[in-house]
Formats: structure tokens, sequence, C-alpha cells
């Protein structure tokens, strides 16, 4: 038990460094911004690579910098910031409830701030725009709480909180639809587009809005791994080094809470990114939530800038959304993890 204690208390933050992780770190960085100079040349008019990338740089041509930093440079930043949190949020949930199929759609998160932000926009409009991030993460909060309030019971089990969240969720589904049903015509109508998920409408004002709670959010997220590490071995085993369970698992539930709301709040609810971005990283560093929660948000920030570049080139001029994407790739994902979880019972 004393070694256990010592190996967990040395994969701090900082005691997780693994050269070959940091290599994949690297190349999915350098990855992410090759996809951001493609996909700032793309669209109705397009902008070669290289002129895209001196136009990023301040050093192209005034109205390709025009067209980029106006119009598409925020859409991208958006896109990554939503997906790293939606990541990390996934992971988050995963590690905490130590289930493969926990994410913050499927558990109720991004259903409770869901509920909250449609309300807003159907009923409210005239404050929906300044007050839409905080809506949400009331929303979400209120819905965890729930989860964790119903399911407390002398702790508050995985299981209990999973099985409990997929009812609150369903629950949260049923009241969007009424608030739809009862909301007048043209905000339905704007709060159905945001229900699909996307970042098309992202301005520079939203970005530097969304920048300090992902930044503040991913931070922490990364300074409770070593916790989340110790929750995967076991309440039993995790009390026995001296950890808090129920406290850190609280706090660690709130740093979720707070990820997935703020990104949903931005782009609406972009399905799957959550469940399927901690998945592909397990499959790279193994389990250890310090090697694995930052090339996660790498992985989330991908997905969701791949799946907007396509819902904004693919069937031009219309522009979908990048949820609509997210969705058709996650969907037969969640299906090969049931299938395979089902195989190995």
């Amino acid at each position: 038990m004393k070694n256990t204690r010592s190996r967990l208390r040395n994969r701090s933050l900082f005691g997780q460094f693994h050269p070959p992780t940091f290599l994949i770190f690297l190349t999915l960085f350098f990855l992410c911004g090759g996809i951001m100079i493609v996909s700032v040349g793309l669209g109705e008019m397009k902008i070669p690579p290289l002129q895209a990338g001196l136009a990023l740089l301040g050093m192209g041509n005034p109205s390709d910098e025009v067209i980029i930093y106006t119009l598409r440079l925020p859409r991208l930043l958006m896109a990554l910031l939503v997906g790293a949190s939606l990541a990390a949020s996934g992971a988050i949930l995963q590690g905490v409830m130590r289930n493969p199929l926990s994410s913050p759609d499927i558990i109720g998160i991004t259903g409770g701030a869901s509920v909250v932000t449609i309300f807003f926009i159907a009923f409210l409009p005239q404050v929906a725009t300044s007050w839409l991030p905080i809506a949400s993460f009331v929303g979400g909060s209120i819905t965890a709480l729930l989860i964790y309030s119903l399911a407390w019971k002398k702790g508050a089990s995985p299981l209990r909180i999973l099985l409990i969240g997929v009812g609150l969720n369903a629950a949260a589904n049923g009241l969007t639809t009424l608030l739809l049903i009862l909301s007048p015509l043209y905000s339905a109508n704007e709060a159905m587009v945001w229900l699909t998920g996307s970042v098309y409408s992202s301005s520079w004002n939203s970005v530097l809005t969304f920048l300090p709670w992902a930044l503040s959010l991913l931070a922490l997220s990364y300074f409770f791994s070593r916790h989340l590490n110790a929750q995967q071995m076991g309440d039993e085993i995790a009390t026995g080094i001296g950890q808090s369970v129920q406290w850190y698992r609280l706090i660690t539930i709130l740093v979720s809470i707070g990820l997935a709301s703020s990104a949903v709040a931005f782009s609406g609810p972009i399905a799957f990114v959550g469940l399927m971005a901690p998945h592909i990283a397990r499959m790279i560093t193994g389990p250890s939530f310090g090697r694995l929660l930052p090339i996660a948000s790498l992985i989330g920030a991908l997905i969701v800038m791949c799946a907007d570049l396509i819902a904004r080139t693919a069937f031009s001029p219309l522009d979908l959304p990048a949820g609509l994407f997210t969705a058709v790739l996650g969907a037969p994902f969640l299906i090969f993890l049931l299938y395979r979880s089902g195989s190995k019972t």
C-alpha cells in the first residue's frame, strides 16, 4: 500500500512526462495547425495554403486577411476549444465512473444545459446572447446536482450515477421538445439550429468569452489527473492510500460539468466527441490520465475541426452543422463499444 501511495503521488501533472506521449502530443499539435491552415483557405473563396499561412502571420493579401480573420479563424478556434473541452469532459467522466460509455451527452449534463439554454433562446431572446454561457452552466450544474443527490447512498457509486444520469437525460430531452413546441415560431427555428450543434456563428467576442473558461477548466482537469488515477483502482484502494474519494469525485465532476456546459453554450450539443476522443487517446497512451487528458483534448479538437470543415465545404453553398457529422461517426462507434463490451462478458 505504501508503494502504491508513493507511485500515485509521483504521478502528478509534472511527474508523468513520457517521451513517446510527448512526441504524439507534438504530432497532434502540428496536425491541428495543418488542419487550421488548410481550413482557413477553403470556402466559397479559396485561398492557397501558402497564402493562407502568410495571411495568418499578417504578411498576406489584405483581402485574404479580412476573410480569414473575420469569418474563418474565429470559427476554427471555437471548434478547437469546444472539441478539447468536450473530450476532456468525457475523459473525466469515464475515469470517475469507471465506465467506458460515460460522456457528458449520455449522462445528461449536455441535456440539462440544453434545457436552460433553449428556454433563454426561445423565451428571452433579448438577453440570450449575453446570458447563454451562464444559463448553460447552470443547467448542467443543476442536472449534475440532481444526479449526485439521487445517486447518494452512503456515497455515490459510479454505476448509480450513470443509470440515474441516463434517466435524467431522457427527461431533459423531453423538456427540450416541450419548450420547442411552446416557443414562438421565429425563436423555435433558431433553437432548432442551435440544437444541431454548430460553430458557424462564432465571432471573436464569443471566442474571447469562452477562452478563459476553457483554459482554466482544462488546467484544473490536468491538475486533478492523479486523483483520477487513484479512483480508477476502486474506492477502497483510493481511500486506503489516503484520498478523500467523495470529495475528489465531486470536484472532478464539477470540472467536467464546467467543460461540457461552457462548450455547449457556444456550439450547441455536438454529440459523441466526449465519447470517441478519450477512447482513441486511451488506445494510444494507455489509462494514465496525466497522459490521456492532453492527447484526448487534441483528438477532440481535431474531430470537431474536421467535422466543421466538412460541414462547411462538402455541400457548399450549404453550411451544415458539425454535430451532424460527429453523430454520423459517433453512432457506429457507440455500437462498436457496446459490441466489444458484450463480447468480453
